[in-house]
């Protein structure tokens, strides 16, 4: 067999149907678009939303105003003191290091620190914030914080 003997499947393949070809085809005159008007005119569909000439709901709605600061909203992934004990003492402790043990869920987004519970370690701690309590806490124990830009 070669390629230009193949043929489609007996029946798979139909012919299109020719309007106003003549009263044999059995679609003559109106060729299937019905009456007169408006619908029977080529384009003369109105598009969706179209409401019979009555103003369209989309411009019955009041614009908005304003400006919308959430766009632009620093949204931190939060890790709670308390959970940093169950790292060694001394350890640094990064956004990877915190994804790796499944305290934050993307490692990419930033993380701050919450000041919840006591700190048991000396902990070195690099976040992109701190809450006044947790930074009071890390440094009383003898650790340190890194603000990470």
């Amino acid at each position: 067999m070669e390629i230009h003997e193949i043929k489609p499947a007996a029946g798979s393949i139909k012919r299109k149907h020719r309007v106003g070809r003549g009263h044999g085809s059995g679609s003559v005159k109106t060729s299937g678009r019905g009456g007169k008007g408006q619908t029977a005119r080529s384009g003369g569909a109105k598009g969706p939303g179209f409401e019979g000439g009555q103003t369209p709901w989309y411009r019955r709605l009041p614009k908005l105003k304003g400006f919308k600061n959430a766009r632009f909203k620093k949204v931190f992934q939060v890790v709670p003191l308390q959970k940093l004990n169950r790292f060694e003492e001394g350890a640094l402790i990064e956004p990877a290091l915190l994804y790796k043990n499944r305290l934050i869920r993307k490692p990419d987004d930033p993380v701050k620190i919450l000041g919840n519970g006591e700190l048991s370690r000396t902990l070195v701690v690099k976040a992109h914030a701190f809450s006044k309590a947790a930074q009071e806490k890390i440094n009383k124990k003898g650790g340190k914080t890194e603000l990470i830009s």
